[in-house]
């Protein structure tokens, strides 16, 4: 396996993991994480000078849990 296959992974599986938790807390708010997932889509376009493969692995590894995540905590509400 890449190094860059591992970081995403590493990166989906801790993120996967905090929104997990996050999700147990007093307050928790769905609007919240939509947000931030928006966040990272614009941190993600701004790689103007080469963050390098490594640095994009670990956004698409965050991006891509926030949309698993996401998507299920929306079925389990439904």
């Amino acid at each position: 396996m890449k190094i860059e296959e591992t970081t995403f992974e590493n990166s989906y599986d801790d993120t996967l993991v905090m929104l997990e938790r996050r999700s147990t807390l007093e307050g928790f708010d769905l609007k919240d994480l939509q947000g931030e997932l928006n966040t990272l889509y614009i941190y993600e376009g701004q790689d103007w000078v080469g963050r390098g493969e490594l640095k994009n692995a670990e956004i698409h590894g965050e991006i891509s849990a926030y949309h698993v995540f996401i998507e299920q905590y929306k079925k389990t509400q439904s």
